[in-house]
């Protein structure tokens, strides 16, 4: 069954909308927990790290990842709340929970933890998580799935700075 257009259906716009603030809620929280244990150490551990010559400026992290979980929050409301219920939308919701999961456990294992190695593992599973949830998202909603093809580039991108940062830093 496809879902009725909000437009067409206005005692649908409240429960659509909580369920948008739970996805940017939840979203916010990951972000949160992510940036709680990041700042303290980019002035102290990871400025002493050697780095890649193509690791961005440390200003460019605080611009990417809200756009970046906007994004994220969008597409996980469109799959729940948008696309109709099928095999392909549980298995695109289950895939982005398990990437949203090692997403928010990246952060503390890497710069909590100074875990370079674990970190590049957590990485490489979000990356394997994150393309499941896009193949799934392309069969229940197309839109959802474009909307994490940049998380995809930028998770993919922060796996080679992770990578480089774990060999420069035996």
């Amino acid at each position: 069954m496809t879902p009725t257009p909000l437009a067409k259906n206005p005692g649908r716009i409240a429960p659509s909308l909580a369920r948008l603030a739970l996805c940017l809620g939840l979203c916010a929280a990951i972000a949160a927990v992510g940036g709680a244990t990041t700042a303290p150490q980019i002035g102290s551990w990871y400025a002493s790290l050697a780095k890649p010559a193509f690791t961005p400026p440390n200003g460019a992290f605080p611009i990417v990842w809200p756009a970046l979980y906007g994004l994220i929050a969008v597409a996980l409301w469109r799959l729940w709340d948008r696309a109709p219920a099928s095999p392909q939308r549980r298995a695109a919701l289950l895939t982005l929970g398990a990437n949203l999961a090692l997403n928010a456990l990246w952060s503390p294992v890497f710069f909590g933890l100074h875990a370079t190695k674990w970190g590049l593992a957590i990485i490489l599973a979000m990356i394997a998580t994150l393309v499941a949830a896009i193949i799934g998202a392309a069969r229940a909603d197309r839109l959802a799935a474009a909307l994490l093809a940049p998380y995809l580039a930028w998770i993919v991108f922060a796996a080679a700075l992770n990578a480089e940062i774990v060999r420069l830093n035996p």
